[in-house]
């Protein structure tokens, strides 16, 4: 994916929206802010989440960080990739590190966040 396919959320999170289901992950000024990514804490599939609530913690060798929900709506899946190599992410955060797929319970929480363009300004 290219950052330019994703919506963006004030606290860094990402979203890839495709008919009902959203990929979430982390950006990458995020990731290079954190540093080297150590250990990721993923929700439980099934967990239901709310727009900006916290749903994991991802910790590098500078800092952890609380993950917030970009969209409301049911976990799907979780990478389980990326909590076995969590340096994924600082090598490719819109592809192969991505965390969760949620299905999306409010279409109207889409037009809450932020393109590309509109992220990148606000760095």
């Amino acid at each position: 994916m290219k950052a330019e396919d994703l919506l963006f959320t004030t606290t860094h999170e990402w979203a890839f929206v495709s008919g009902e289901t959203a990929v979430i992950g982390i950006s990458d000024h995020a990731q290079k802010e954190l540093g080297d990514v150590v250990f990721i804490e993923m929700p439980e599939t099934g967990r239901k989440l709310t727009m900006g609530e916290e749903f994991g913690t991802i910790e590098s060798t500078k800092a952890a960080s609380q993950l917030y929900a970009p969209l409301s709506g049911t976990v799907i899946e979780t990478n389980n990739t990326v909590t076995k190599s969590p340096e994924l992410v600082n090598k490719d955060p819109y592809g192969a590190g991505w965390l969760i797929k949620v299905k999306f319970s409010n279409k109207d929480e889409i037009a809450k966040l932020m393109d590309f363009p509109r992220y990148s300004a606000a760095l």
